[in-house]
């Protein structure tokens, strides 16, 4: 049975046992009107393709595109409704209608709020220590400013200056999560998330300049149990505090007794066209829908590690500024830009560096988003629980994975499958290889293999079929959103199951070997 369901996994996944066309995966090009911004996108992308002889891929089909635009706006599959809608649409602009409708469904705060979660630790235990209440007000807060569309710029102030407690004002969180009180913590956990830089690759005295403007922050506990007040404090009356330091940029700037430094370094991070504030914002976009950024890691800018597309990173960073650090808007150019409409197929045969760009780059799933889709397709739940018995801890039983408020509670499958664990803040802690024990586990898992036998939604789907040939389309269009192959509907036809394999029937060994295809498994 097993080599049979292999034969089913490799011809769902493997677009060079095709035909020459490679349906359904990529589309021949034709004349497409780009929004105007998107379109300046793909010029420089070309030109530096060009200049390199680098050829580039075909157009995504429409199942492709209508998959890959899902998982990476709001990390949630379309379901069958959805997809067959879509592919039957034939206005030439559903593309840009569908992502305009993405960036406002409310799994988008759900999903980048996962994101920004790993990039601001939100962990309420060791090292981090947050604590349970803070790091769930944390979280809430970061949703919310997603939901609401906060300007990037406002809410990177908002961190940076706070003042208060860590219950009742969540962003003060940002500086009790650096690890340390100490001034120099704080000014590096700011120059990671805002500036991209790692200040171990800074000379000494850059790295005291910039703990100046964290050296009035002071913290104090209360009498509830792990709040702590965070509050500016002013210098010392016998002027041993400094009066100046520089900026990042060598700007000499003074800071008065009544002033809070932390606020002289937001306004020239925000507002300086010496600041590199938009350049990392944009990159980290990127980074996040494309998997490499175009400085990569996009956490770690110097002058050793250059952009691979310097003047795409400076036209990304004016457009984030033009659009008023609105990242929906943001997202929309990248979006809707053929670069980003590319076919996941190298044009030539050959797998090439992500920074080239030449085709979408193909990559595992986050192990947030696979455990949703499987619970969401077979109608099942997951547990999630802290190792440290957590106290003001509550977690309803349909939470999505996506939505789990702190990087303490977790599941031994999202441990499997990479979910970082949020100590450091660097991007690069969510691992994003295949693993043998991923493999196995998917192949071998009772789990998964349970939640797919057991499915009162697979059940009542194939029971809405007339028949195993009509019911085929729909597995196809739940798990993968398009409709099977000729070659793929042979192969599943040809095959029966053994009488070993006891209840297991035909549909539920498809829905199985579907779940293990890579078709499933990556975003492409």
């Amino acid at each position: 049975m097993r080599a049979i369901i292999f034969l089913l996994m490799g011809i769902a996944a493997c677009p060079a046992a095709m035909s020459p066309a490679v349906v359904p995966f990529e589309k021949e090009p034709q004349k497409r009107l780009t929004p105007a911004l998107s379109a300046a996108l793909d010029n420089l992308v070309a030109t530096k393709q060009k200049a390199a002889g680098i050829p580039r891929a075909r157009p995504c089909s429409d199942e492709v595109f209508l998959r890959r635009v899902f998982l990476d706006t709001i990390g949630t599959l379309p379901t069958r409704e959805e997809a067959v809608e879509f592919l039957k649409d034939k206005n030439p602009t559903k593309r840009e209608a569908l992502i305009d409708r993405l960036l406002e469904r409310p799994e988008f705060a759900d999903y980048w709020g996962m994101k920004w979660g790993d990039v601001l630790r939100v962990k309420s235990e060791f090292p981090v220590n947050l604590w349970p209440n803070a790091a769930q007000a944390y979280d809430a807060w970061i949703r919310a400013s997603l939901r609401q569309n906060m300007p990037y710029s406002e809410f990177a102030r908002k961190l940076l200056t706070a003042d208060g407690s860590n219950f009742r004002n969540p962003p003060v969180n940002f500086l009790r999560s650096a690890g340390s009180r100490e001034p120099a913590a704080l000014a590096a956990a700011a120059a990671l998330t805002f500036m991209g830089e790692r200040v171990a690759n800074w000379t000494p005295e850059k790295r005291a300049d910039l703990a100046v403007f964290f050296s009035r922050v002071g913290f104090k506990k209360t009498g509830e149990w792990k709040e702590e007040i965070v509050y500016f404090t002013p210098p010392p009356a016998d002027g041993t505090a400094p009066s100046s330091a520089r900026l990042p940029d060598g700007t000499l700037v003074k800071i008065p007794p009544e002033s809070d430094p932390r606020e002289i370094f937001a306004q020239w991070l925000v507002y300086s066209s010496n600041s590199p504030f938009a350049k990392n914002a944009a990159n980290r976009i990127w980074f996040w829908i494309f998997g490499r950024g175009i400085i990569h890691e996009p956490d770690d800018s110097r002058p050793g590690n250059p952009p691979s597309n310097p003047e795409l990173l400076a036209w990304l960073g004016r457009q984030l500024q033009s659009a008023k650090y609105d990242t929906k808007q943001f997202l929309r150019i990248i979006l809707n830009s053929d670069t980003y409409q590319l076919s996941p197929i190298p044009p030539d045969g050959k797998p090439r560096s992500g920074a080239d760009l030449a085709s979408y780059p193909v990559r595992r799933l986050e192990g947030e988003v696979l455990i949703d889709a499987i619970n969401r397709i077979t109608g099942t739940k997951e547990d999630y629980m802290s190792m440290i018995p957590e106290p003001f801890t509550f977690l309803p039983d349909d939470m999505r994975a996506i939505d789990v408020p702190d990087g303490s509670i977790t599941s031994s499958f999202l441990e499997l499958f990479g979910r970082p664990p949020r100590d450091t803040g660097l991007l690069a802690e969510r691992p994003v290889n295949v693993t043998a024990s991923q493999r196995l586990s998917l192949l071998n898992s009772k789990h998964i293999l349970n939640k797919i036998n057991n499915s009162r939604k697979l059940k009542d789907l194939v029971q809405s079929a007339p028949g195993q040939a009509e019911a085929i389309p729909l597995l196809y269009l739940t798990f993968l959103s398009r409709y099977p192959t000729s070659d793929e509907l042979a192969a599943i036809s040809a095959y029966q199951p053994p009488a070993a394999s006891g209840k297991r029937q035909k549909l539920s060994d498809v829905a199985w070997a579907l779940v293990n295809s890579p078709e499933f498994l990556y975003r492409h």
